[in-house]
């Protein structure tokens, strides 16, 4: 049951840290995930809300509607992917899709997971 949970917690990492960017749009955190730095793991993940979130800011992101952000796009709607563009674009594409960035949390999030209790995995 908790491995099903594991690509939720990616899509959980990748929307708190979108929504660092958000700046005055942002609503007030829980008090949980107040003190947690930027590449860790949050306690709960909303599943549906996360995706529903990241899905929301590419498409707005995305303003040739191509289904791909460049990098200046990125800088423009999505700062947190534009920061780690390099590490999520890994063909060298100059571009990274909606499914690039959902994997890339989910690694990170593997990898935090692994650190924190090595049995997880």
């Amino acid at each position: 049951m908790t491995v099903r949970k594991l690509p939720a917690v990616g899509l959980a990492v990748m929307v708190a840290l979108l929504s660092m960017g958000a700046g005055a749009q942002q609503a007030p955190q829980p008090q949980a995930q107040q003190g947690m730095a930027a590449d860790q793991v949050p306690p709960m993940p909303p599943t549906s809300e996360a995706k529903a979130m990241i899905s929301q800011k590419f498409k707005a992101a995305d303003t040739n509607h191509d289904g791909k952000l460049t990098r200046e796009e990125a800088k423009e709607g999505m700062p947190e992917v534009y920061k780690r563009f390099d590490q999520i674009d890994v063909k060298k594409k100059g571009y990274v899709t909606e499914r690039q960035i959902g994997a890339y949390w989910q690694s990170r999030t593997q990898k935090q997971m692994q650190k924190e209790n090595p049995i997880w995995n």
